[in-house]
């Protein structure tokens, strides 16, 4: 048997305080590389799904923000690191992707908004839908709108229904479909994010800041040397049958040390399952 004493795990802190992970901000920030280093400490301890997410993964996201220089503050909107299952992944919102268009300087205007009931004037997605403003918001959003304008004249407009929405947000999005995760938190900040990023990627010019946003959002980062993305909440198949195991496993666990050993890799989204059979074992079965 070696005697040799095992390593300490690595915490965020570690890694986000290394020279290695210092020397890759600095060559990115220009501005108080220190305080962006200090700020992903602070955001992944404000929650508890993030502490428990690889540290790689935390960093690979924000150094993905630090490339798009969009600052990572929940508060501003422009991107997050959000967790899913054990790691971090890269989340731009609907401000991001206007400032990036902005810094372009391709576009005169660009904007995002909820619509509402007798806003929409003209409803042929062929010549443009139309809106009327001065009608007062009431109600819930029956849908939302992105609009941009070149400065070489060309103009588009995308609108998309809020079932329209739901359905893509349905289809996209395995945290949306639980019941948890950013879409649950602000759905009308990424409603807007939805029609404005579909509008981008479909008729607008793209910067190469613009294609790595595209490619980067709602992406576990992989800095190697192909820059891979790994797409974990939007993957419906692979992530079904991931949780369907892990249900069989919680279903089959017969002793205590079985529901410890879970415990370890259960995804949160079963974790309250995994509970429960834990609590009926303690229980004598009952």
């Amino acid at each position: 048997m070696s005697t040799e004493l095992e390593k300490p795990k690595q915490t965020l802190k570690d890694y986000v305080f290394s020279e290695e992970t210092k020397r890759k901000f600095e060559s990115l920030l220009k501005d108080n590389p220190a305080t962006f280093l200090t700020s992903i400490v602070q955001i992944a301890n404000s929650n508890d799904m993030l502490k428990k997410a690889e540290p790689s993964s935390i960093i690979n996201a924000a150094l993905t923000a630090a490339t798009l220089n969009l600052p990572l503050n929940n508060n501003l909107g422009f991107a997050w690191i959000v967790p899913y299952q054990d790691k971090a992944q890269f989340q731009i919102g609907w401000k991001g992707f206007v400032q990036l268009a902005q810094r372009s300087g391709l576009f005169k205007s660009i904007y995002a908004t909820p619509i509402y009931e007798g806003q929409i004037t003209n409803n042929n997605p062929l010549e443009g839908y139309e809106f009327d403003f001065s009608v007062k918001p009431t109600g819930a959003p029956i849908g939302y709108a992105a609009r941009f304008k070149l400065l070489n004249g060309f103009q588009s407009t995308m609108y998309m229904s809020t079932e329209d929405v739901e359905r893509h947000a349905k289809k996209y999005s395995q945290t949306y479909k639980k019941g948890f995760g950013v879409w649950k938190d602000n759905f009308d900040a990424m409603a807007k994010k939805t029609v404005i990023k579909l509008l981008i990627s479909q008729y607008a010019p793209l910067s190469i800041n613009m294609q790595t946003a595209l490619l980067a959002d709602q992406a576990i980062i992989k800095q190697d040397e192909e820059g891979t993305f790994q797409y974990l909440d939007n993957e419906p198949e692979k992530v079904d049958k991931e949780l369907e195991r892990f249900a069989l496993l919680i279903q089959d666990a017969s002793t205590l040390d079985d529901i410890e050993a879970l415990k370890k890799h259960v995804p949160d989204v079963l974790l309250d399952d995994l509970l429960m059979k834990e609590q009926k074992l303690r229980n004598g079965g009952k």
